[in-house]
């Protein structure tokens, strides 16, 4: 290849830069120069498909002398340090106007500080989400790319030439500008954390109701894949159901040490929507179960504790089954409410101008939350673009509406039976908290005025007031 030939370059070959940069190379009009810290890695990946007409380097000068101008450079590399350090060393070989691309899971004020160093020095930095793992990025990922319009313009065509198709629309949009990209795909992974401990509460509740098998209870999940719960995860997790431990013969679920791991993000989402001052409690309660599922020295202490006297059986097992079914439902709806309105606040924070119903369509293929209702989510917002709130959106109004009765009757259930359900039930607690006409927030306000002198508003005129609780108790205008 003579040099300035590849259009588009990747930085990191394991096995998500590999693939992608596979996925590049398929692509008409792609040629794509490649490079590793480790060159064996490099040579490994050429050798393997020689098909792809790879551009190799040896080193950051060789790699960024493949590139014709402006030079574009994906990186596939760890988060933090790592990052840093890349973005460092391509710097030194590019030249003003060149783009840089973090393409992995950085947490967008990485992205936000890297972004404004490198416009001061005349470079472009765009932090890009990519969901959909070893498998999109190979065949085609949801892609949420943040950076300058001036980056997007040439970054844009490549990026949709490797998203995944949703009826007929690649699954990218230019999000927002320096770190939204990387927000948004932050607040995806949330909803993620969410939808997965939803699943996993519905199948827990059901074997311990019904006593039917892990394989009995992926029926029931793949039938639910064919109705308004149609989704990836949904039917990962049918697969994962019906997997037997070649080993014991038992069904792996049941081999499967019981305590789930997280790389951050989600616990990113929470500590972002509490500065936000945004509830999403369906999503930190999920974040949540996974560190409790790992505190294996309490969970040990805790088995001397008293619960339930009664076995839980349920009596009329189809019955139950559909109530499970209708809560996950109503519970998924506020997960995506909630997760959308972290969206428009940060938008609001960072001065984003993020189109919610385009983030909604993006999702629609490719990554791990793709799911049937998106394109209700879309819909809702192509109705109104002023949409204050998802759940109130008449499609999922009602929808809740009818699924209400199931989700309190699982609730209850599973509060009696001691079964823990923490996303059904604070999704369940946002629901009646947002629709409630009257809080006892009301009573917490007093509480910070009496001790701290906070003052309290009044709902019969305006201004803020304060009560003299250590004088006379008269109340004064603040």
């Amino acid at each position: 290849m003579s040099v300035g030939a590849a259009n588009i370059g990747v930085v990191g070959l394991a096995v998500m830069g590999a693939n992608l940069a596979r996925n590049l190379a398929s692509r008409e009009g792609n040629t794509v120069a490649v490079f590793n810290r480790s060159h064996g890695r490099t040579e490994a990946l050429v050798n393997e498909f020689p098909e792809a007409g790879f551009v190799p380097a040896a080193t950051y000068a060789e790699f960024a002398a493949s590139l014709s101008r402006p030079r574009t450079a994906i990186l596939m590399v760890q988060a933090g340090a790592a990052t840093d350090a890349t973005i460092d060393a391509l710097a030194e070989v590019f030249e003003p106007g060149d783009i840089i691309v973090d393409g992995g899971n950085a947490y967008f004020p990485d992205t936000i500080r890297r972004e404004r160093a490198l416009r001061e020095r005349g470079f472009n930095f765009v932090g890009v989400g990519i969901s959909g793992g070893e498998e999109g990025a190979l065949n085609g990922p949801s892609i949420m790319p943040g950076g300058s319009d001036e980056a997007w313009t040439t970054l844009g065509p490549i990026l949709e030439s490797i998203a995944a198709v949703a009826e007929g629309e690649p699954c990218v949009t230019h999000v927002g500008h320096d770190g939204a990209g990387h927000f948004v795909k932050m607040v995806h992974n949330g909803i993620e954390y969410a939808d997965m401990q939803l699943i996993a509460e519905a199948y827990d509740l059901i074997r311990r109701g019904t006593g039917k098998s892990p394989a009995e209870i992926a029926e029931i999940f793949a039938e639910w894949n064919t109705g308004e719960l149609e989704s990836y995860l949904v039917e990962i997790t049918a697969e994962v159901l019906r997997q037997v431990d070649a080993e014991t013969g038992a069904p792996l679920v049941d081999v499967i040490l019981d305590q789930a791991g997280a790389k951050g993000t989600g616990a990113w989402t929470v500590q972002t929507a509490l500065s936000l001052g945004v509830p999403v409690s369906g999503i930190a309660e999920a974040t949540f179960a996974r560190s409790l599922s790992s505190q294996a020295a309490q969970r040990q202490a805790a088995q001397a504790l008293p619960g339930p006297d009664e076995s839980f059986t349920v009596a009329d097992e189809a019955a139950f089954i559909e109530d499970v079914r209708q809560a996950l439902y109503a519970s998924k709806i506020v997960a995506y409410s909630q997760g959308f309105d972290e969206i428009r606040a940060g938008a609001a924070e960072y001065n984003w101008n993020i189109d919610l119903g385009a983030v909604s369509r993006l999702w629609r293929a490719g990554c791990i939350i793709r799911a049937q209702f998106l394109n209700r989510i879309a819909d809702a917002f192509a109705d109104d673009e002023a949409l204050t709130l998802l759940m109130a959106a008449p499609y999922f109004a009602d929808a809740l509406a009818n699924s209400q009765s199931a989700w309190r009757r699982v609730v209850i259930a599973a509060t009696q039976a001691g079964i823990p359900s923490p996303a059904f039930s604070s999704s369940l607690a946002y629901y009646d908290g947002l629709r409630a006409d009257r809080l006892p927030a009301a009573l917490v306000q007093g509480q910070r005025d009496f001790f701290g002198a906070h003052t309290y508003r009044r709902v019969d005129r305006e201004g803020s007031f304060h009560t003299l609780w250590s004088g006379d108790r008269t109340e004064i205008q603040a």
